[in-house]
C-alpha cells in the first residue's frame, strides 16, 4: 500500500500471517482470521466470528482499542466499487437498527471488495 493511498485514509490488504502475528492473542481457540486490512494506523479483521476494529488513539498511538462486533449484530452493510476515474471503494456497515452506517472505510485498488463482500455475506446473511 502506497503512503499516498494510507494518508487519503485507504485499506490495504495484510497477509494472514501478519494479522496473526499482531493480533492473534485476540483470537479465541477456534476462531481463525478470514481477511484483514489495514489504514494508516488502523486495522480491521474479519475472523470466522466476529469483525475486529483496532483504532490507535492519540499522537503516537500507544493506545489502542480493540473493538469486536459480532456478526450477528451488523443488520446490512453495502459494498460500493470504484469508478473509472475514482481510486477507491467504500464498505459501509451498519449495527442493529441505525439509520446511518456505523462503519465507512476506504479500500484502495489493491483490495478486492468482493471478496470483503463475500466474507460479509457468509457471516451475515
Amino acid at each position: 500500500m502506497g503512503i499516498f493511498s494510507a494518508i487519503l485514509g485507504n485499506a490495504g490488504a495484510v497477509s494472514k500471517e501478519n494479522l496473526l502475528k499482531d493480533y492473534g492473542k485476540l483470537l479465541t481457540p477456534d476462531e481463525d482470521i478470514e481477511l484483514g486490512f489495514k489504514l494508516l494506523r488502523d486495522t480491521f479483521v474479519f475472523t470466522t466470528k466476529r469483525l475486529i476494529l483496532v483504532d490507535h488513539q492519540g499522537l503516537t498511538g500507544s493506545k489502542v482499542e480493540y473493538l469486536s462486533i459480532s456478526y450477528k449484530s451488523i443488520s446490512r452493510f453495502s459494498v460500493e466499487t470504484s469508478g473509472t476515474f475514482e481510486l477507491d471503494a467504500e464498505l459501509k456497515i451498519w449495527i442493529s437498527s441505525e439509520a446511518n452506517p456505523s462503519i465507512r472505510k476506504k479500500f484502495n485498488k489493491s483490495v478486492n471488495v468482493y471478496d470483503v463482500q463475500n466474507v460479509l455475506a457468509h457471516h451475515v446473511l
